[in-house]
């Protein structure tokens, strides 16, 4: 059971500290996909509610955005804490009224989701310079899947994918996140190599309150990856992380396709082979960059 409550904002537009956009929109709060190892669910905190994550969603309605002109050039994420085409966007439609305010302001807007609802705004996204939309596949495995979310099945989201690409809108496939042992990223990447611009790479990294149901989830299903992941997740070894960067570094070469760390791929030419872009521990990354320009 899905509680749903309609609450008033003072504004959809929030600015954003995430190194892709300027601004961070989230038509919504929570989000029916429920994922286990969602990060989102942190928004518990902030919102008031006790109820389990995937259970609740706060619609939001806001004021007629006025002068959106403001934001041309600014970069819009669309989903950074919810899946903003979540099965009730088909009923309230708040991330299209979203797109149809911020229609000729412009800006740019990047899209991240897991489901082929978001077809149905093609006309509205292709208005946009340089949209994109991310579509998060971290397995092939539709099992594996239905236990960790209840997003649409793996097949609509590549074929979701398949025609935005086609419809000349820029497409991320977004391997995230990787768990050790079950997602096989190179047959992801080979899946969907033609359907994107840009490949994402993302590892699993488990904190707050999802760390014991992940950890729970593998001791009991897959009893035989539990040691590795009591190495990674409470002792710290990373050498798995290492180890597939290595391989992964060489499946690209081998494929040739081009393999670096933290860019975005935007200056690149539509039909050019995707990037594969590794975004393991990307946060300390960032820290570290900032850190040393501060020094510097």
């Amino acid at each position: 059971m899905i509680t749903e409550n309609q609450i008033e904002v003072k504004s959809i537009l929030t600015k954003s500290n995430l190194p892709v956009a300027d601004y961070s929109v989230n038509p919504y709060v929570g989000c029916t996909h429920g994922c286990r190892y969602c990060y989102a669910s942190f928004m518990k905190r902030f919102t008031g509610h006790t109820e389990p994550w995937g259970s609740f969603v706060d619609v939001k309605f806001w004021p007629e955005i006025k002068h959106p002109e403001r934001y041309a050039g600014k970069e819009l994420f669309i989903g950074s804490v919810t899946d903003p085409y979540q099965p009730l966007e088909e009923k309230y439609g708040r991330t299209r009224e979203l797109l149809k305010q911020m229609r000729g302001s412009g800006c740019r807007i990047g899209i991240a989701t897991k489901s082929d609802l978001v077809l149905r705004d093609i006309d509205l996204i292709k208005t946009f310079p340089n949209a994109r939309v991310s579509f998060s596949i971290n397995t092939l495995d539709e099992n594996f899947r239905k236990d960790m979310d209840n997003s649409v099945p793996i097949e609509r989201k590549i074929e979701a994918m398949r025609k935005m690409h086609e419809a000349g809108i820029r497409t991320t496939c977004f391997i995230s996140p990787i768990f050790p042992g079950l997602t096989d990223c190179k047959a992801i990447i080979c899946e969907c190599r033609d359907k994107c611009n840009l490949v994402w790479l993302e590892n699993l990294n488990l904190r707050g309150a999802y760390k014991p149901i992940i950890l729970g989830y593998i001791k009991e299903n897959h009893p035989e990856l539990y040691p590795l992941y009591a190495d990674i997740y409470s002792k710290g070894d990373r050498r798995y992380w290492f180890t597939l960067n290595e391989e992964l570094k060489d499946f690209c070469q081998e494929e040739g396709l081009e393999y670096i760390r933290d860019d975005d791929s935007m200056s690149r030419p539509f039909d050019a082979p995707p990037i594969i872009v590794n975004y393991f521990f990307h946060e300390e990354v960032k820290r570290n960059a900032t850190k040393e320009n501060s020094i510097s």
